[in-house]
């Protein structure tokens, strides 16, 4: 076994340890888009400590988790719904969809809108720059 493929296993059981916590914090919906009856990853907001952090984690659906890992396959109708997540009390879920609607704020007049609306303290604001889609 690989020296990278140990290291990898034991990020992902580190990962793991969170899983009950996460699955009760997101009541087993999509912290981003709130799908529910989907399969749920945890999905580490950048930037990626040495150690695996609960509070850099979310739960998100297959379909955010795609569009976040290849922008390229984006489709901005789908995140629309943006505009609940980005007041939520999870700091890791406001910096991501905040990031996120940056990220869309480039040809989407909505997300434009929606990032005058949002408040973000000192350190969300620096995470935010931190976080590259």
């Amino acid at each position: 076994m690989s020296k990278g493929h140990g290291k990898h296993q034991e990020r992902h059981h580190g990962l793991s340890l969170f899983g009950k916590d996460l699955v009760r914090r997101c009541g087993s919906k999509c912290e981003l888009c709130e799908a529910h009856g989907v399969k749920l990853a945890v999905f580490e907001v950048l930037p990626i400590a040495a150690e695996p952090d609960f509070d850099h984690c979310i739960m998100i659906c297959q379909t955010c988790q795609t569009q976040i890992e290849r922008p390229k396959t984006l489709d901005a109708h789908h995140w629309r719904f943006l505009t609940s997540s980005m007041w939520s009390t999870v700091p890791a879920v406001k910096v991501m969809s905040v990031a996120m609607l940056k990220h869309l704020a480039v040809q989407h007049d909505w997300a434009t809108e929606l990032l005058e609306q949002v408040y973000l303290d000192a350190a969300e604001d620096a995470w935010v720059t931190k976080v590259v889609i």
